[in-house]
């Protein structure tokens, strides 16, 4: 079980212990979903300063859930698993992701909440942030058929696309699209032309080996669309469905950036090990160090690029978050993400603990915290921006995304 699985599991036990208990649990790990920043925050010095050098017109959120139930009818779909409590891993994450896009009480409106939410929480940051949604493709055989039965969750694309459509002043979408589809070039020609973004993709669990062959002719049409593809790597365990670890190591996406397609890595594979591939009887590395590795070869240059999303979750190594704030030959390949929703899950991520590693100044945790609680997402940003190794902080380019999703292809 790694860190994430063991801390929602942990309230679900809690929560089995009885009402104090349970009660005492949501007061230190459940969001309370507030609202309105008070002034004295919004206008603190961390904040201000967190701003200062930064267009909001060019600070794009590049990944971001969506997420409810299907009850709008719009064909979102959750595995039975994450509606039982005898699978209580599951159980708990539902509710959690749920709370912390603070739709987990609206019975009969869960999607319309949750993006009433994400509007709500933009419109706190300044004019013309946006975040790019993501659709989220159903676990597929080798035969390229869809199996609901291990999918954990299902976004459509026409979801995605319906919902930036409808809040266009903030919101972009990303397309999600299995390569093993008969009509896998054909929906992405069609979501490129219905305005999708960018291309999302969790390997493991959506049954995709990026480095086979059978990928190639999705490849191409993502290079001749010059549309990105975001793209986990390295450990995932909270998204269930093929259950295949191996497809998610970062060397395995050589070949898409040998066709010519642009690369996103999420969270620049800051989470578990995979197999060195590269050696004939390769053990176990770090998965940062292969994305590292990948970063520096010739076919990466201008296609290869990382997402900072979820890099502070508790669960990833100091010395890591440390290397990508100190590593400036790489934030020009760097692009701000949040992973909402969760910044949102309270023991996700520690402020605290950062200052104590000298990542934050000691000041800043009690506005952040805060923050947290009325707004994930500036509270994702200005965490991000107040990080520090030593004297070194992000570049305010790895903040201005917007131009990464320009295309060069009509």
């Amino acid at each position: 079980m790694n860190r994430r699985h063991f801390l929602l599991a942990g309230l679900g036990a809690s929560a089995l212990l009885g009402v104090g208990a349970a009660s005492a649990a949501r007061q230190r790990v459940w969001n309370p979903c507030r609202a309105t920043l008070p002034p004295a925050v919004l206008e603190h010095d961390i904040v201000r300063a967190a701003w200062d050098g930064i267009d909001a017109g060019k600070l794009w959120d590049v990944h971001a859930h969506l997420a409810g139930t299907g009850d709008s009818g719009g064909g979102i779909q959750m595995n039975p698993r994450m509606l039982s409590p005898l699978h209580p891993t599951e159980y708990i994450q539902r509710l959690f992701y749920l709370n912390a896009g603070c739709a987990h009480e609206a019975q009969g409106r869960v999607d319309q909440s949750y993006v009433e939410r994400l509007h709500n929480l933009a419109d706190g940051m300044r004019p013309s942030f946006k975040l790019v949604l993501f659709a989220f493709e159903q676990t597929h055989d080798a035969s390229g058929r869809p199996r609901p039965d291990l999918t954990a969750f299902h976004v459509p694309d026409r979801y995605a696309r319906d919902v930036a459509r409808a809040h266009p002043a903030y919101f972009e979408w990303a397309c999600s699209i299995h390569p093993l589809r008969e009509d896998c070039v054909e929906a992405l020609e069609a979501a490129a032309r219905d305005g999708a973004r960018a291309v999302k993709w969790l390997p493991p669990a959506m049954g995709i080996d990026p480095a086979s062959p059978a990928c190639d002719r999705f490849y191409t049409a993502l290079a001749r669309l010059d549309l990105p593809l975001i793209t986990h790597a390295g450990e995932e365990k909270a998204v269930h469905g093929a259950g295949r670890p191996e497809w998610g190591n970062p060397l395995r996406l050589r070949r898409a950036l040998d066709h010519g397609v642009r690369v996103v890595v999420a969270h620049c594979a800051t989470l578990g090990e995979d197999r060195d591939e590269d050696r004939l009887h390769g053990g176990k590395v770090a998965s940062f160090d292969l994305f590292a590795r990948l970063m520096a070869e010739p076919r990466a240059e201008g296609r290869l690029f990382g997402d900072i999303s979820a890099i502070t979750l508790r669960n990833r190594r100091i010395d890591v978050i440390r290397q990508l704030v100190e590593r400036d030959d790489w934030h020009a390949r760097l692009l701000f993400g949040t992973d909402y929703p969760l910044p949102g899950i309270l023991p996700l991520v520690s402020p605290a603990q950062l200052a104590a590693e000298k990542l934050l100044p000691a000041h800043a945790v009690p506005v952040l915290e805060t923050i947290r609680e009325h707004n994930p997402l500036l509270f994702d940003f200005v965490l991000k921006r107040t990080l520090r190794a030593g004297a070194q902080r992000f570049a305010t380019g790895v903040f201005e995304t917007r131009a990464f999703f320009d295309r060069k292809t009509p």
